[in-house]
């Protein structure tokens, strides 16, 4: 008799590259679910290679329904330390040669698009945001993204009878500013 194991998914994780810029996280995590047992091995596996094995987690139990202090993990068991005043949006993990990785951990039910801005902000390398800060800001985004989706709505469902106003386009931070011909000014 053959037994079969339900395929586990791929961890969905973007870590910093290896610099020499350090910032408060090493990158950022997107569980599937808020099962902490069954995301956890993934997890752990993704990260060997990059920290060793991973014994120990810290993490706030509030985004975590059960309270487990140990899940087995490929043969062996990580502890599970759970801190309330830890911020609910992170999570320490401890390596058995000491390393230590600081991962933003994004809720389960995030939109992708949304999910897709916080692994790239929490994995840049140097970034100096806190996880409050990078939810916070990505709250802050989604909710201008919304509103300028539902103004480009309106305008189409009222034929474009109103001209709105267009915002003029900001400089990205970080990026080489290149003199345009007057010709392609607005």
């Amino acid at each position: 008799m053959t037994s079969t194991t339900a395929p586990t998914r791929q961890a969905r994780l973007a870590l910093t590259p290896h610099t020499s810029l350090a910032g408060l996280l090493d990158g950022a995590w997107w569980p599937y679910s808020r099962d902490l047992a069954a995301e956890l091995p993934p997890l752990v596996d993704a990260l060997r290679g990059r920290c060793g094995r991973i014994t120990r987690i810290t993490a706030n139990p509030g985004p975590w329904p059960a309270s487990t202090y140990q899940i087995p993990v490929g043969g062996h068991a990580v502890h599970v330390g759970w801190f309330t005043d830890l911020d609910p949006d992170a999570m320490i993990l401890l390596s058995y040669n000491r390393d230590r990785c600081d991962l933003l951990v994004i809720p389960p039910e995030t939109a992708p698009d949304s999910a897709t801005r916080l692994m790239a902000a929490a994995s840049t390398p140097g970034n100096l945001h806190t996880t409050s800060a990078l939810m916070s800001d990505e709250n802050a985004t989604g909710r201008r993204l919304r509103e300028a989706q539902v103004g480009e709505d309106t305008w189409e469902t009222e034929g474009g009878a109103y001209p709105q106003p267009h915002p003029r386009p900001r400089p990205v931070v970080g990026a080489r500013m290149i003199a345009l011909p007057r010709s392609m000014w607005r």
